[in-house]
């Protein structure tokens, strides 16, 4: 067995793989909510349907995409593992609990808010990434060239309120992973100091918050609009 496997086999090479999965998909939400806020200019989708078409004919952002992907999957498996591993380490409960007072709810519930989050990624692929690749889209032209105006069919889904509601959902979800998870991935990489881990801390806190409270303003403003 190779020291590869040796170390990705371990409980710190999980860990390890983890975090620099879960760094290298914070770092696409910050990009994926930079091209979204795009849906709230008033151009009538214009600058987002060119934005859309220019990063799916974009070879490298193609390969970008795959590896997104691919370090989801990880992530998840990952995380699932680790899961398994630290219920046959403890497999007895403490007679009394006192997890509360040495953790927060989002660090003992992360399995949780994964997999919820999770499950509205793959609805969200579906609805938008699917429909975008191999769906009807209607086109729009703009400076005579043609785009699919893939911004009818995100406007038409933010119009539903229940879509909406699970949205919103799924970011305070995606919250509360990341206000443990950010500070998480920095400490397992052994990147904490007791000068900078507060630091730290008060940024993951505010990526937390702010984060996707952009994301979930987009389909709120948008459902507006379509009143």
């Amino acid at each position: 067995m190779s020291w590869v496997t040796k170390t990705l086999n371990s409980t710190l090479g999980k860990k390890l793989l983890m975090a620099l999965t879960g760094l290298f998909l914070i770092l696409f939400l910050v990009v994926h909510l930079a091209g979204n806020l795009q849906l709230l200019l008033p151009d009538e989708g214009e600058s987002f349907n060119i934005y859309a078409q220019t990063m799916a004919n974009n070879p490298i952002i193609r390969v970008v995409s795959i590896g997104n992907f691919a370090f989801i999957l990880i992530h998840v498996i990952w995380s699932i593992l680790l899961t398994r591993a630290n219920k046959k380490a403890r497999p007895v409960n403490y007679a009394v609990s006192k997890a509360g007072t040495n953790s927060t709810w989002a660090s003992r519930n992360m399995g949780i808010l994964g997999t919820v989050i999770l499950l509205f990624l793959i609805i969200h692929l579906r609805g938008f990434w699917y429909e975008f690749k191999f769906g009807e889209i209607p086109t729009a032209v703009y400076d005579g060239v043609t785009y699919k105006n893939v911004f009818l069919i995100i406007a038409e889904a933010y119009s539903n309120i229940a879509y909406v509601a699970v949205y919103v959902v799924a970011m305070a979800f995606l919250a509360f992973h990341l206000s443990h998870g950010f500070a998480s991935a920095f400490q397992t990489l052994g990147l904490n100091h007791v000068k900078y881990s507060p630091l730290i801390q008060k940024v993951g806190i505010g990526f937390a918050i702010i984060v996707p409270a952009l994301f979930a303003l987009i389909p709120i403003v948008m459902y507006i609009q379509s009143l």
